[in-house]
């Protein structure tokens, strides 16, 4: 006769808290504990049985437990899991067990820990509570098996979009129709209210080469059982890491759903010639000893303080210890399977600095494997201190010993629109124009490369070159955080009227698209967007943070500038330029007026039909006289406007460029 159920589960941790504990390392004393680097840890599923596995050293024993639904059910099964080689332990399932899900319970210290998805983890059910039991092969939808990522020559080809979800077609004029979803951007021939392109054709229009999207993977901050709420968050509170956030999918409670609609969303974008970066927080989770991570081996995957304290450079209460061989793993592993199973063409790194240098080094060399054309980039700077040796970390100021990995310049972006710390202080763009301001625009303009010309004793926060190509520098004015571009404007330039401030967006985007490295823009900032000036909005509603699409029609000016000066970067090598000796030898800045900066590029010298190329950048509100050398020029940008197919000729001299804006021509 068969025990009942309930007897079986006492039974069962009977016998986990007299299980033998001698292999045990000891708990707490991490660099004792074993690596365990084979790919098989998590679900691996077959028709006839599915085999699990998990990483778990310092666990006395390790409970399985079965569930035939993805949150509020009764355990069906329990089973006791056979301890493996380095740390592992081990459990098969025998028979088809797709449509199941599992939890892990660990026993350590003489203490059962709470219930665990675990970390290895690729399928939930809703609130990423429980492990699922699928075949992703399930998950591919119609023609996956010939996507292809988008290819790049050189990483300064790329021109990035960052983008949420819920922002860029969450509103009633998107013309959308699956509004904050995945499927949002597989959406063909979208209009706003006013009959012009929005969506994915919004995208194509524009010119961008890759979407940035915010974090996609299974974040804490959501309730998704209760999507009606209209709940908000960008994402940043990583719960499990291998998995597409439900709330982003039309069906949260089907693992295979979401899955499935972010692969169609990678699809549908690549058919666009748009390649899709992920934006990852592998340095802090979303809660301390309830993550999944301490379920599963307390203390291991996070730094400590002195006084044992989780140390916190993540700003955030936590911060994860990649220097320690299986987080590095676990950090490896995990972008390996997003470029391979979800075709991924990048990863932005959020609070890069908290990982060190050899992690971010084997994660570039591991993504190579797989394509160079996978692009890496992140936050070279930390929230706080770390214990972390400063040597050890991937810095913008170590940036040179992790190369082709690129870092954000907020050397260039405060330059430009002023100090985040102090939102009253404006920058170049903004009228504030400086020699600091001026050498920081300058060291953006050669892409934190070493040039002669550059006076790194004046850049805002940088007294050298980080960067070893400008392949590895992320130039920029806004993201995400802090107040976007037009709200920033409106904050410094209070005494400037609106269409001197519109001035002021166009010009900080004019130095951006045009600078040697990567140029990065803010959704919606093409359509002159604003967040009603809220600094940081990661939990404020859809009605500030969404993209009001009425304002490609009132501020098309804006939209058709960014546009042209995309097409301009892209159709013309000489402002993309791939190695640190060509932006020397070609890039060569000119003696100007004050507020001002003046270089000239060779194009012949890297393949370029514009020989010769002039730009002049004019921080200050009112007009300067600038000369330009004798000969016939075309001048394709000035006075706030651009117009790349019928330029305006100009025999050289004395040209006047009008305040707040750029001159760009050409012979």
């Amino acid at each position: 006769m068969k025990k009942p159920f309930a007897l079986a589960l006492v039974a069962g941790i009977l016998t986990i808290m007299s299980c033998n504990t001698q292999n045990n390392p000891t708990v707490g004393d991490f660099a004792s504990y074993p690596t365990y680097t084979k790919g098989d840890l998590g679900l691996t599923y077959t028709l006839k049985a599915s085999t699990i596995k998990l990483w778990a050293p310092s666990a006395d024993s390790v409970r399985l437990n079965i569930y035939d639904q993805g949150a509020d059910s009764p355990a069906i099964e329990s089973v006791q899991m056979e301890r493996g080689p380095k740390g592992t332990w081990k459990a098969t399932l025998k028979g088809d067990r797709k449509g199941q899900f599992y939890t892990f319970n660990v026993f350590t210290e003489g203490r059962m820990l709470a219930e665990t998805p675990g970390v290895w983890n690729k399928a939930v059910g809703v609130n990423g509570l429980r492990a699922a039991i699928i075949d992703l092969a399930d998950t591919n939808p119609e023609g996956w098996e010939n996507d292809q990522r988008r290819e790049v020559e050189n990483y300064t080809d790329i021109v990035i979009y960052e983008m949420h979800h819920r922002d860029f077609s969450i509103s009633e004029n998107s013309g959308i129709t699956n509004k904050g979803k995945f499927l949002a951007l597989t959406e063909q021939g979208t209009r706003t209210t006013e009959g012009l392109a929005s969506g994915i054709d919004h995208l194509k229009e524009l010119g961008i080469t890759h979407v940035h999207i915010l974090p996609s993977y299974d974040y804490g901050s959501i309730d998704e059982a209760h999507l009606e709420q209209g709940n908000y968050n960008w994402g940043y509170d990583p719960k499990n890491y291998n998995v597409p956030e439900g709330g982003y999918s039309t069906d949260p409670f089907t693992p295979e759903v979401r899955i499935r609609e972010m692969k169609q969303m990678v699809q549908a974008l690549h058919k666009a010639g748009i390649g899709v970066i992920m934006d990852v927080v592998y340095n802090h989770t979303f809660v301390n000893d309830g993550s999944n991570f301490s379920l599963t081996v307390p203390g291991y995957y996070y730094r400590q303080t002195e006084e044992g304290d989780y140390s916190n450079a993540s700003g955030c209460g936590n911060e994860t210890a990649s220097e320690r061989p299986m987080v590095r793993h676990y950090i490896v592993e995990s972008v390996k399977y997003w470029a391979r199973e979800f075709h991924i063409d990048g990863f932005r790194f959020d609070l890069m600095a908290i990982h060190d240098i050899e992690t971010m080094n084997a994660v570039r060399a591991e993504l190579d494997k797989i394509s160079t054309d996978i692009f890496v980039y992140g936050e070279g700077w930390m929230a706080g201190g770390s214990p972390l040796a400063g040597e050890l970390q991937a810095s913008k100021h170590n940036g040179k010993l992790f190369p082709r990995v690129a870092v954000f310049s907020d050397d260039i972006r405060d330059g430009l629109r002023g100090e985040w710390m102090n939102a009253g202080e404006g920058g170049f763009a903004t009228g504030k124009v400086g020699e600091r301001q001026k050498e920081s625009i300058k060291f953006g303009v050669v892409g934190a490369t070493e040039h002669p010309e550059v006076d790194y004793s004046k850049v805002n926060y940088s007294s050298a070159a980080y960067a070893n190509d400008p392949v590895e520098v992320i130039n920029y004015v806004s993201c995400h955080d802090d107040e976007c571009l037009r709200d920033k404007i409106a904050t410094v330039a209070k005494d400037a009227g609106a269409e001197q401030q519109k001035r002021m967006d166009l010009l900080a985007q004019t130095v951006v698209l045009t600078s040697q490295g990567v140029p990065f823009i803010f959704c919606g900032e093409e359509l002159y967007r604003t967040k009603q000036g809220i600094r940081n909005t990661y939990n404020q509603p859809d009605e500030i943070n969404r993209i009001d699409w009425s304002h490609k029609s009132t501020h098309n000016d804006v939209f058709t500038y960014y546009r042209e000066l995309i097409r301009m970067r892209r159709s013309h090598p000489a402002f993309r330029m791939a190695t640190t000796e060509q932006v020397a030898e070609n890039l060569h800045f000119v003696e100007s007026p004050e507020g001002t900066v003046v270089y000239t590029l060779n194009g012949a010298a890297v393949g370029d039909e514009w020989s010769e190329i002039i730009v002049v950048l004019n921080g200050n509100r009112g007009g300067v006289n600038v000369a330009l050398p004798a000969g016939e020029w075309n001048i394709v940008c000035e006075d706030a406007k651009m117009n790349l197919d019928a330029p305006r000729a100009f025999a050289g001299g004395k040209f006047w460029v009008h305040g707040t804006s750029a001159l760009i021509a050409y012979r």
